[in-house]
C-alpha cells in the first residue's frame, strides 16, 4: 500500500510516498481502506516539531513513528479478533492520535476505539474533517464545571483555520453571540459561518481593547495568558490549545496559577478525549440540525500531499484542506 512518511523532522518537504506493507489487524484492532484525510495543525506540528519539549515524546533526533496525519474516513476493510461494534463495510471515521498517525496512507490500522460511524449521509471529505478539529472545538467550549451558556460572549481566536470554524458554529448552536478573530482576507468566511462579529488581528488586538468576554477560545495562541485574562469578564474562561513552546508553558503554570487568585479561569486544554462518544453524537446531532457544517476549502490526491500541508502551513487554508486517496495499490 501507498502512505505517506517522514524519517526526520523538518517542513512538509520531508514527507515522502512509499509503498509499504499493509498492515493487519491484531486483537481489538479494525483495518480501514481510507477514503479520506483532513489536515490539522496537530500535523504539522509534528513534523517540525513544535512545542519543541514534545521531542521527549516522538523521538529527539528523529521521529519514532514515521506517519503522518490524524484524521482518516474510510470503510472498515477487516477487524481482528475482539472487536464488537463494527464489520466490514462500515463506513467510519476516526482519529489515528489514538493509533499512532498515519491517516495520510491507503489503509490504516487502529484500535476499535479510535473509529465512529460516520453523520449519516455526509462524505467521506466532509466527515475527514471532523475527528480531531470538530471534537477539540467541542470540548474547548467547555470545562468540568461550566460550559457555553445562551447569551454568552464568546471569543474565537483564529476563528478560520482547523478548529475555528467548528469553534464559531458550535457556540453559536449554543447560544452564544460570537466574535471571530482572523487575518483581513478570512474575515468574510468568519462572517459566513455566523459569527456576530469578525475582529482582524493584522489591525485590533483583542487583549488591549475595551470588550470583555465570558469565554476566550485560542487554536494557537500568540498571547501570553496574562494579557488575554485582561479580555476577560468576572467568571470568564480562556482556553488555549497550543501554540509555540513560551506560550504552552505558560498556558500550563502560569494560567492555572493566576487563575487560584481570581475568578477567572485560564489554562491550556488538558481534558482532551479522542473521538469521545458522547461528545462525537453530540456534534452529530448539532450537524443533523444543520447547525454545524465542514468547510472544506480544497482537496489533494495523495500524490501531492507535500502541497497540502504546505498550503497549511503557509496560512492560505480558508477552513479544511483534505487529501483523498487514490485507489489500494495492495
Amino acid at each position: 500500500m501507498l502512505a505517506a512518511l517522514r524519517d526526520r523532522y523538518g517542513p512538509p518537504e520531508v514527507v515522502e510516498l512509499r509503498q509499504i506493507e499493509r498492515p493487519t489487524p491484531g486483537e481489538g484492532q479494525v483495518l480501514v481502506r481510507v477514503k479520506a484525510g483532513s489536515v490539522n495543525r496537530a500535523d504539522l506540528d509534528g513534523l517540525k516539531p513544535r512545542p519543541g519539549f514534545v521531542r521527549l515524546f516522538m523521538g529527539i533526533r528523529a521521529p519514532r513513528n514515521p506517519g503522518v496525519g490524524t484524521d482518516a474516513a474510510g470503510i472498515v476493510e477487516a477487524v481482528g479478533p475482539g472487536v464488537t461494534r463494527l464489520k466490514p463495510g462500515d463506513a467510519v471515521m476516526g482519529d489515528m492520535f489514538i493509533g499512532g498517525q498515519g491517516s495520510f496512507a491507503e489503509f490504516v490500522c487502529a484500535p476499535e476505539r479510535a473509529f465512529l460511524p460516520i453523520p449519516t449521509g455526509m462524505s467521506f471529505e466532509e466527515a475527514s474533517t471532523l475527528p480531531h478539529s470538530a471534537i477539540l472545538a467541542l470540548q474547548g467550549l467547555r470545562r468540568r464545571d461550566r460550559t457555553i451558556r445562551p447569551g454568552d460572549q464568546v471569543l474565537i481566536d483564529g476563528a478560520s483555520g482547523n478548529v475555528g470554524p467548528f469553534a464559531v458554529q458550535i457556540a453559536k448552536a449554543m447560544g452564544a453571540e460570537v466574535t471571530g478573530v482572523a487575518s483581513t482576507d478570512k474575515l468574510d468566511l468568519v462572517r459566513s459561518l455566523g459569527a456576530d462579529h469578525a475582529l482582524d488581528y493584522t489591525k485590533v488586538d483583542y487583549t488591549k481593547g475595551p470588550q470583555r468576554y465570558d469565554w476566550i477560545l485560542d487554536t494557537d495562541t500568540h498571547h501570553r495568558v496574562s494579557r488575554v485574562r485582561r479580555a476577560l469578564k468576572p467568571n470568564g474562561v480562556y482556553v488555549t490549545l497550543g501554540g509555540e513552546t513560551g506560550d504552552i508553558i505558560s498556558g500550563i503554570l502560569a494560567g492555572p496559577l493566576l487563575s487560584l487568585f481570581s475568578d477567572r479561569w485560564s489554562g491550556l486544554m488538558l481534558w482532551w478525549k479522542p473521538m469521545h462518544p458522547p461528545d462525537v453524537d453530540r456534534l452529530k446531532e448539532f450537524i443533523a440540525a444543520d447547525q454545524v457544517t465542514p468547510v472544506v476549502e480544497r482537496t489533494y490526491p495523495l500524490s501531492q500531499v507535500v502541497d497540502a500541508l504546505r498550503h497549511v502551513e503557509d496560512g492560505r487554508a480558508r477552513g479544511k484542506v483534505v487529501v483523498t486517496m487514490d485507489e489500494p495499490t495492495g
